[in-house]
């Protein structure tokens, strides 16, 4: 008794008498006191938290980070065709990494950050890579519809609010919100609507566009910590965008039209005849140039802060087939997935799937469209049998057609 009488804090030196609370380490001969106990919690939670802040990528070597080909084959496991697409995405990801890590150097060279715009068809894939990437990245991540984007001080968001998402992204630590990912998708909708640039406000195109230019190439914003509108009173955060890598996406249904046009113009001589080049009409998206985004409506300012232009391709039926059945969150497989929940295999017939397909195709609506066909074909069985006490369960292009038929797809579709 007299030994643990004597026992003191071995941090703050305190003991019984002076009001200290002592727990005893298992061998009885040091003690600490709950107070330190406390402290020394706190400190490993701020240590954690620092940590957290700069993350693993930012932290960690260069051989630690994943090499485009490791991102791109990650990429191949979700999203079907669009190598180009994968290929600029992988690298600007990977190059995001290399500008964090960048060392302070004397050579004076200033790495610049590659920010990426998509151009490509409703339902090529435009938004689910975006969010594949975001699945292998440990850096905050964030996708931000344009549309709801009004310049400041009218109805709708502002601008500042992508940077609010981004933030809730980074559980509002502003160092690893600073060193995040921005997708910016329907960035085509926000499009000037004339030739002519807007001499007064316009509430969601040209303006909305030149509000992004500070964001886009790197300045401090005052951001609102809750989102909504901007108070006088209310307290802002201040975040750095100069390290935020945005990555931008949009159907720009028509610009084939201006690729059209600017490739086959015609020069005039005799021999010119034999030097326009023979494009197939479903290959212009592969040409598009910074022109043709301006000729669509963006103004030129936001184009050179989008230095990446990538284009996405319109799937053809084969890969529509494919993306029914390969990726491993294929719309197939969420459905088996979801039978052998209730204890029933699910298969679908190979002459079904074609059908899918084939409808898919006459809808035009890419793989999106894909989608909308299965959860028609599959409404009836998956209110039927989970009750019904079946363990296998076959569906046939017969009663996919009857479904399809049903629900007057082909009369929406018009």
């Amino acid at each position: 008794m007299a030994k643990k009488k004597s026992l003191c804090c071995m941090f703050c030196g305190r003991t019984p008498a002076e009001g200290a609370t002592l727990v005893p380490s298992p061998a009885g001969d040091n003690a600490v006191c709950v107070d330190c106990v406390e402290a020394i919690h706190h400190m490993v939670v701020d240590h954690e938290n620092d940590a957290k802040a700069t993350g693993k990528p930012m932290d960690g070597e260069l051989s630690e980070m994943p090499r485009p080909k490791e991102i791109k084959d990650f990429l191949d496991q979700y999203v079907i065709g669009q190598d180009d697409a994968k290929r600029y995405l992988s690298v600007a990801v990977y190059n995001h990494y290399k500008r964090l890590l960048q060392p302070d150097s004397d050579d004076d060279v200033d790495i610049e950050k590659s920010n990426v715009i998509m151009v490509g068809p409703t339902g090529t894939g435009k938004t689910l890579l975006a969010k594949t990437i975001a699945r292998l990245l440990d850096v905050p991540f964030t996708i931000v519809d344009a549309t709801v984007l009004t310049q400041a001080g009218y109805v709708g968001e502002d601008i500042e609010s992508l940077l609010t998402r981004l933030l809730q992204a980074a559980d509002y630590d502003v160092d690893r919100a600073q060193r995040g990912i921005v997708f910016i998708d329907e960035i085509d909708k926000i499009g000037r609507k004339g030739d002519n640039p807007s001499i007064t406000r316009d509430v969601s195109g040209e303006g909305v566009q030149q509000g992004l230019l500070k964001l886009l190439e790197g300045s401090v914003v005052l951001v609102p910590p809750q989102g909504g509108r901007k108070h006088p009173e209310q307290k802002m955060i201040a975040v750095d965008t100069k390290n935020i890598l945005f990555i931008c996406g949009g159907a720009f249904e028509g610009i084939e039209q201006q690729v059209a046009r600017r490739l086959n113009s015609h020069v005039v001589g005799y021999s010119s005849g034999n030097k326009v080049r023979r494009i197939r009409p479903d290959e212009y998206i592969k040409y598009v140039a910074p022109q043709d985004l301006k000729s669509y409506g963006l103004i030129p300012e936001i184009i050179g802060r989008l230095p990446i232009i990538t284009h996405l391709e319109s799937l053809d039926r084969d890969a529509l087939l494919r993306v029914l059945t390969e990726p491993r969150n294929a719309i197939t497989r969420q459905y088996q997935k979801l039978f052998e929940m209730d204890g029933v295999k699910l298969t679908f017939a190979p002459d079904c799937l074609e059908y899918i397909v084939d409808k898919a195709v006459e809808f035009k609506l890419g793989a999106r469209g894909l989608r909308s066909i299965v959860e028609t074909i599959m409404v009836d069985a998956m209110f039927e049998v989970p009750s019904s006490g079946v363990k296998d369960y076959t569906v046939t292009r017969e009663y996919a057609k009857a479904r399809v038929e049903a629900a007057h797809l082909e009369a929406q579709a018009k």
